[in-house]
């Protein structure tokens, strides 16, 4: 079985269409998901979303990229990590790739979630782009390792990735590693310990081959685990049962 470890299922394009997105993640063995949140205006449509399904969790964040949103605060956070669904904080992060200096207000956010995370005991999601350098500096300077998380949709190089696993974090492939030129991330995804390494869709976006370019849902998680397996020389089976493991390891709020 596969669990999808990050997903956006309240998003229009998925959420109208849920029905039958859940019976094709039936299908393909997909037994649990995580719907993550990027901002607070519309978390407690995600929640709305995901109460009725005890296999689909959420998370509670916002993330780098939402510059003119509601700014969360720690007790904010804090207060709507305690829901019963909600076994993450974030997705949090930093994104230099689209959004450019000052991006002060962007690193206080991170920092801000980190807070949480430590105080929640919950662990963090993290996005980073373009930004590896300060995502770590942060992480250690806030103690991000105090708690644990996941480096999502990870498209760093080995270097990053193994700075990440010396702060306890897991990393996470989306659809990119089954994409012919990703060579940095096949590398990636060869090293990574098997025991911290998830797996996710990142839907609706990135879908994998041979989906590439169309919508993306949580039931195509399988085919980032088979490219993952292709790589490590290893079984498919081998990457579903790990992967699955080691997300109900790290988010320990979340029953199988």
């Amino acid at each position: 079985m596969y669990v999808d470890s990050h997903c956006h299922l309240n998003f229009p394009d998925l959420a109208a269409d849920l029905p039958a997105i859940l019976d094709r993640m039936a299908q393909n063995q997909v037994t649990h998901a995580l719907v993550v949140s990027v901002n607070l205006p519309d978390w407690q449509g995600l929640i709305d979303g995901v109460m009725p399904y005890p296999h689909l969790w959420a998370s509670v964040g916002v993330h780098p990229d939402y510059e003119d949103t509601i700014e969360p605060t720690a007790e904010q956070l804090i207060a709507l990590a305690a829901h019963p669904k909600v076994i993450a904080i974030g997705e949090t992060g930093l994104d230099y790739f689209r959004l450019k200096e000052p991006l002060d207000w962007q690193r206080d956010r991170f920092r801000t979630h980190i807070q949480v995370s430590r105080e929640t005991g919950l662990p963090l999601i993290i996005h980073t782009r373009a930004a590896p350098d300060d995502t770590l500096r942060i992480m250690r300077e806030e103690g991000a390792q105090q708690a644990g998380g996941v480096m999502h949709c990870f498209t760093e190089s080995w270097e990053v990735a193994e700075a990440a696993l010396a702060l306890g974090f897991y990393i996470s492939l989306s659809g990119i590693v089954t994409f012919k030129n990703a060579t940095t991330l096949h590398d990636v995804a060869s090293r990574v310990p098997l025991d911290r390494l998830l797996i996710e869709t990142d839907s609706p976006y990135l879908a994998p081959v041979p989906f590439r370019g169309k919508t993306n849902d949580p039931s195509k998680v399988m085919h980032v685990a088979e490219k993952i397996a292709e790589l490590r020389g290893i079984s498919v089976a081998d990457v579903a049962r790990a992967t699955t493991n080691n997300f109900f390891t790290l988010f320990g709020k979340a029953q199988r």
